[in-house]
C-alpha cells in the first residue's frame, strides 16, 4: 500500500467516526523530503480521495516560517494565504490553513482531529495543569492562539523548545487549548495507537453527565410558527429539533445554559455562530400555544435588532435543541456541532469546569476570511422550483408516489415518504437522498386511515424540517370488478383509503398550514390530491375506484372553499394511466391482470391486448408518467390563483369542457 493510500485510509477511519470528527472537520497529511500532501478545504475526511489533497512544495513552505509579515492581522493572513497558494503545486485546491503546522511536525504522517473527549479536557479550566499531569512530558501544550499564521508560529516555537529541552526528541502529541489535537508518527498504525492511548488516558477521569427526565413534546404546536417567524428575515428556513437527556439537562435552567453560553472552539462559531437563544417556555394551555410562540418571537426579534442576523441555535426548555438552517443538511451539522459542545462542557466539569473562548477570540474567528470561506462551503448549494419546501407524499414507497417524490427532491424539496411498507419505504428514502443536494428525504411509517398515525407523521415531519409546505395525498388502491364481482368488503376498502383517508389527511394537516400562514402573511400552503381520470368520467367494471375518485374531487372543491381564507390551496391532479408502475404492471395483481379478468377490454386475450386497448384510447399514444404529474404539481404550487381545481394529465384521454 502506498503512503497516499495509507493517508486516505486513516482519513476515512477517523472521518467516519463522530467521536473524532464532526461537520467534516480535522485534517490529515503525509510528507516526504520534497512535497507535502494535506487535506484541501472543502473536502471531508470521511469521503476524501487522492484528488482531495493539496500538494505543496516543502521548500517554498519553509519560507513562510522565516518571512516577516504585516502587523495588521487581516493583511497578514492575506499575505500568508497567498504564499500558501504559491507553494501549492495543485492550483485547483485550496490547502488547509493549518498546512504550515503539518509541515512543522517532523513526522511523515500527521493527523489533526477534534475528538470530543480530548476537547472536554482542552476546553476546561484545568487544561494546562491536567495535560501535564496526564501526559507528563509526552505532549506539547499550546495555549489558545488565534488560528492562522499566529498559531503556526506558536506551535513552531513550542516544538523547537521541546526539542531543546529533550535533547532533540520530536514531540508526537500536540494538545491545543480550545482547538483539538495533532498527532505525528512514522506510520499510520502508530497514529492509531497514540490516539487510542490518549483517549484511554483522559477517560479514566469521572464524567459529569447529569440525569434528567425527558418529556415528549407536540412540536407541531409551536415549531411551524417559529420557522415562519425566522423566515421573515430572508429565505424560507429549515428547522430541526433534537432532544435527549444531555440536551434536556443544559436547557433545564439559566445556570445550566450558562455553561454553554459561549463557544468552545472555532468550529462552533463557524457552524452555530457565537450567540444563542435560550427560552424556558412559559406555562401555556396545549390548546393555545400562542403565549409560548409570542415569547420566542420577542426573543428572535430582539436578537435580530441586536446582532443584525438571526440565530442558528434555539435552546428551548421542554422542547429541545432547535437548529435554524438554510437547508436540511446545514441543520444536521448545526445540531451535531452544538450537541458536541454540550458533551465538551459535560466532560469539562471533571477538569475544573468549562473554559469557553473569550470575546476577542470569538471576534477574530467571526471575521476571519478563512472561516467565512468554510461557512460558505458548509452551507451547501441547491436550487429548484420548490427549494427548501417540505413536502409529504403519502404512498411514496413505490409506484406513482415514489416517482413524484423523486422528481420533487430534484427540485430542492425536503421529502417525507409516508407509507405503510416500512422496508420499501426506508429503501426509497435512502435512494432519494442519493438525488438530494442540501435537501433531505425521510421515511415515516404511516397508515393514512388512522388519525393517530397521521398525527405521528406530522410531528415527525415538523421535528425534522420545522413545518409542512405541501401535502400530496397520493396513497390509493384499486379493486376492479362489476356489480356481480365486487364484494362489500372490497368496496369499503377502496372507499376508506381513496376517499375517507383524504378527509383524515386534510383534517390533520390543515391546522399546521393555518398556523404557518398566521405568522407569514404572504405564505401559501398546498394540499394536492392525486386523483385520476376516473374521477372525471365513469369507469366500467371499476365503480368502486371511480366513485371514490369522484368523491375526492367533491372533497377538493369543498376543502378549497373552506380553507381559502387561510391561504391554503386545495387541488386535485387527475393522471391518466401509469402503465410502467406496479399498480398496472404487477404480474399477479396489477390492473392489467385485473382488467383482463374483469373483461374491461373487449376481446382482450392477453395483458398486452389490454395495454393496447388503453393506449389506443389516448390521443398522445402514451401513458402518464410521474414526471408528467410532477409538472402539474409544480404549477399548482407556483400559482396563487387556483384552488378547487381538478387538473387532468391524461394524454388527452379525458378532455375538459
Amino acid at each position: 500500500m502506498t503512503e497516499i493510500e495509507q493517508l486516505i485510509n486513516i482519513s476515512h477511519r477517523y472521518g467516519r467516526d463522530s467521536r473524532y470528527v464532526i461537520a467534516g472537520g480535522g485534517n490529515t497529511s503525509y510528507k516526504n523530503a520534497e512535497n507535502l500532501w494535506v487535506k484541501a478545504s472543502g473536502f471531508a475526511l470521511a469521503t476524501i480521495t487522492e484528488d482531495g489533497f493539496a500538494v505543496l512544495d516543502r521548500r517554498k513552505l519553509a519560507l513562510i516560517a522565516e518571512k516577516q509579515y504585516s502587523a495588521d492581522a487581516a493583511l497578514r493572513e492575506e499575505e500568508v494565504k497567498n504564499d500558501l497558494a504559491a507553494a501549492c503545486i495543485t492550483k485547483d485546491r485550496r490547502p488547509s490553513v493549518e498546512t504550515s503546522m503539518h509541515n512543522a511536525i517532523n513526522y511523515p504522517f500527521v493527523v489533526h482531529l477534534h475528538p470530543t473527549i480530548v476537547n472536554g479536557l482542552m476546553c476546561s479550566a484545568q487544561a494546562e495543569s491536567m495535560t501535564a499531569q496526564l501526559f507528563d512530558n509526552e505532549a506539547v501544550y499550546i495555549p489558545y492562539t488565534d488560528p492562522g499564521y499566529t498559531l503556526f508560529k506558536e506551535v513552531d516555537n513550542r516544538i523547537k523548545a521541546f526539542r531543546t529541552q529533550f535533547d532533540g526528541h520530536e514531540p508526537q502529541i500536540l494538545l491545543l487549548q480550545n482547538h483539538g489535537i495533532f498527532v505525528g508518527a512514522n506510520t499510520t498504525d502508530e497514529i492509531v495507537e497514540i490516539y487510542d492511548r490518549v483517549i484511554r488516558t483522559i477517560t479514566q477521569t469521572p464524567a459529569y453527565t447529569p440525569q434528567i427526565e425527558m418529556s415528549n413534546f407536540d412540536y407541531a404546536a409551536i415549531l411551524p410558527a417559529i420557522r415562519m417567524i425566522l423566515s421573515r428575515y430572508g429565505a424560507l428556513k429549515t428547522l430541526k429539533v433534537r432532544n435527549n437527556a444531555l440536551i434536556a439537562a443544559f436547557s433545564a435552567s439559566d445556570a445550566e445554559f450558562d455553561k454553554i453560553i459561549a463557544p468552545f472552539t472555532p468550529d462552533a462559531i463557524v457552524y452555530c455562530k457565537s450567540k444563542y437563544i435560550y427560552c424556558p417556555l412559559p406555562s401555556f394551555d396545549e390548546n393555545d400555544a400562542s403565549i409560548a410562540i409570542e415569547s420566542i418571537e420577542n426573543q428572535i426579534n430582539e436578537y435580530f435588532l441586536k446582532y443584525d442576523y438571526i440565530p442558528k441555535i434555539l435552546l428551548i426548555k421542554g422542547l429541545g435543541l432547535v437548529a435554524v438552517g438554510n437547508n436540511a443538511a446545514e441543520c444536521d451539522v448545526i445540531l451535531d456541532v452544538f450537541e458536541d459542545a454540550m458533551k465538551i462542557a459535560d466532560i469539562a466539569q471533571s477538569f475544573g469546569g468549562e473554559h469557553p473562548m473569550t470575546p476577542q477570540q470569538i471576534d477574530f474567528i467571526d471575521n476571519w476570511e478563512v472561516e467565512n470561506y468554510r461557512r460558505k462551503v458548509s452551507a451547501g448549494t441547491s436550487s429548484g422550483r420548490v427549494e427548501n419546501k417540505t413536502i409529504i407524499v403519502t404512498g411514496a414507497a413505490q409506484g406513482f408516489g415514489e416517482g413524484i417524490a423523486r422528481s420533487l427532491i430534484k427540485e430542492g424539496a425536503n421529502i417525507v415518504v409516508a407509507d405503510l411498507n416500512e422496508v420499501v419505504g426506508q429503501a426509497t428514502a435512502e435512494s432519494l437522498n442519493n438525488d438530494a443536494r442540501s435537501n433531505r428525504a425521510i421515511f415515516v411509517k404511516t397508515d393514512v386511515t388512522d388519525i393517530n398515525s397521521l398525527q405521528n407523521l406530522i410531528n415527525e415531519t415538523v421535528a425534522t424540517f420545522g413545518g409542512i409546505d405541501v401535502f400530496i395525498s397520493n396513497a390509493g388502491v384499486v379493486k376492479a370488478g362489476g356489480l356481480d364481482e365486487m364484494t362489500p368488503e372490497n368496496f369499503d376498502f377502496v372507499t376508506k383509503i381513496n376517499y375517507n383517508a383524504y378527509y383524515y389527511c386534510t383534517k390533520a394537516i390543515a391546522p399546521i398550514m393555518k398556523l404557518q400562514n398566521h405568522y407569514a402573511p404572504d405564505n401559501y400552503g398546498d394540499i394536492i390530491q392525486i386523483n385520476s381520470k376516473s374521477g372525471l368520467r365513469g369507469s366500467k367494471a371499476n365503480f368502486a375506484y371511480a366513485g371514490s375518485k369522484f368523491g375526492g374531487i367533491g372533497l377538493t372543491q369543498s376543502f378549497a372553499l373552506e380553507l381559502a381564507p387561510y391561504r391554503i390551496k386545495v387541488n386535485s391532479v387527475c393522471p391518466g394511466n401509469y402503465y410502467d408502475g406496479p399498480l398496472w404492471s404487477d404480474p399477479e395483481k396489477g390492473l392489467f391482470v385485473q382488467y383482463l379478468n374483469a373483461g374491461k377490454a373487449p376481446g382482450a386475450k392477453t395483458v398486452e391486448d389490454v395495454k393496447k386497448f388503453y393506449l389506443d384510447q389516448t390521443p398522445m399514444c402514451k401513458g402518464t408518467s410521474p414526471a408528467d404529474v410532477t409538472k402539474a404539481i409544480l404549477y399548482l404550487i407556483d400559482q396563487t390563483c387556483e384552488t378547487g381545481q381538478a387538473l387532468p394529465v391524461s394524454g388527452g384521454q379525458v378532455m375538459m369542457t
